[in-house]
């Protein structure tokens, strides 16, 4: 069954909320997102895909991936893995990068805590994400964060039902 994805926004503190409920146990959701060859079959909205250099998912770790457009492009993210709490929740920070991993200094960062929430035999996933200023939240709901999302949770989905 397909779930929706619920998007709020708070611009007064310039926090984004993403809630999905995901019919799956939390061990299997849990792996899609630490795994980097799962994670890469969901994370981006199609046609782009995901593709990880580097991933080292533990407190301290770092998670360096480009986005791969349908022409080859690609454009690079930083993550930063500040606490993780194995199938319940991990916080970062992430914000575009070189190939290397050096920070744009110009691009907003963002704050995430991913919480998984056994509901049932599945798992609800509340995503939170803050930003330090209002000017970046906007900037990143600008460049289409809203539908890139709700297009990769529902790529989990898909992924998490043919496993």
């Amino acid at each position: 069954m397909a779930h929706k994805t619920t998007i709020s926004k708070d611009l007064a503190a310039k926090k984004l909320q993403v809630v999905r409920h995901f019919d799956a146990p939390v061990e299997k959701v849990w792996k899609a997102w630490t795994e980097r060859e799962l994670l890469d079959k969901w994370w981006a909205p199609k046609p782009w895909r995901a593709e990880t250099k580097t991933m080292d998912f533990q407190a301290g770790g770092l998670w360096l991936y480009a986005m791969v457009g349908p022409d080859g492009s690609r454009m690079f993210c930083r993550v930063d893995l500040i606490a993780v709490s194995p199938r319940q929740h991990f916080t970062a920070r992430s914000v575009f990068s070189d190939e290397q991993g050096n920070i744009d200094p110009s691009a907003p960062v963002m704050n995430w805590m991913v919480k998984f929430e056994s509901a049932g035999a599945g798992v609800t996933i509340v995503t939170e994400i803050t930003f330090d200023t209002e000017a970046d939240m906007k900037k990143i709901v600008e460049m289409g964060f809203e539908g890139g999302y709700t297009m990769g949770l529902g790529n989990l989905e898909e992924l998490l039902a043919g496993q």
